[in-house]
């Protein structure tokens, strides 16, 4: 990951003024992000231990953080994925963080909750994971998942599940997590 200094140009009347706008340290920026990381993960339903613990991996808390592969912003999001959860400005941390999360929601599922394999996706991609049945054998992403695992340390990511209840046309209880289900079958 490279940090990345920002030039700015701020123009008053007819005379451009530059301004270097350089990261911040980490724990001002935790704090900062901290709102949106919350607020978010209980959105999605996604820990927030795990995003801060991603992020300071990623990005080290940076926004405007470029890797030389091409990944950008806190959660180093690469551009297709980006384009796939709806983020329109990637060094925008709000935007960054729900595309970021979203990508994880999607990665928990996909992956059955087990961590060290939603760390090796959102690291090397899903197809790597796929080519290899299962971690691939890279360095990068095998130390990765190290570094993660040692600050988020659980081996099953736990979301909570919503349980609906309604009954159906005999008058028998039925029990789904599917929303849409239950909104189709819930009487009024």
């Amino acid at each position: 990951m490279k940090k990345l200094s920002v030039l700015l140009f701020i123009t008053v009347g007819f005379i451009l003024f530059p301004f270097i706008l350089e990261p911040k340290a980490e724990n001002s920026q935790k704090k900062m992000y901290d709102p949106i990381i919350a607020a978010t993960s209980r959105k999605h339903d996604v820990p927030p231990e795990l995003v801060h613990s991603i992020i300071r991996e990623e990005s080290n808390y940076d926004c405007f953080a470029l890797s030389p592969k091409g990944a950008m912003g806190l959660m180093q999001l690469m551009p297709e994925t980006a384009r796939n959860y709806g983020v329109k400005n990637v060094f925008d941390p709000a935007q960054n963080i729900e595309g970021g999360i979203k990508y994880l929601k999607d990665l928990i599922q996909l992956f059955d909750r087990k961590t060290s394999m939603v760390l090796a996706a959102y690291n090397a991609g899903q197809e790597a994971i796929k080519k290899f049945g299962g971690i691939p054998p890279y360095p990068e992403t095998k130390n990765y998942i190290k570094r993660i695992m040692a600050t988020y340390t659980k081996a099953s990511i736990m979301t909570r599940t919503v349980i609906y209840k309604f009954y159906d046309e005999s008058g028998h209880p039925v029990f789904t997590n599917n929303p849409n289900l239950y909104l189709l079958n819930k009487k009024n």
